[in-house]
């Protein structure tokens, strides 16, 4: 049986200052209040998912450059 080690998984790195959370992502969309966000996650399914997520009531981050790419196809 093989194993995997701590070597074999790998995140992307990412530039903290690029992170946003739901605050800043609603204000981007023109959403009136963080928990907008979900909403949109639901509507449209093109839309980059959090990078971060640490569960339900906990922060989530995404990656600025891919929610400009993202708001500019729309």
């Amino acid at each position: 049986m093989e194993t995997r080690g701590y070597a074999d998984v790998v995140a992307p790195m990412v530039n903290t200052d690029e992170l946003i959370d739901s605050r800043e992502l609603a204000s981007m969309l023109g959403l009136a209040h963080p928990n907008s966000v979900s909403l949109y996650q639901r509507r449209y399914a093109d839309m980059p998912r959090p990078v971060v997520d640490l569960g339900t009531g906990r922060p989530r981050l995404w990656l600025r450059p891919a929610i400009v790419d993202w708001i500019e196809r729309r």
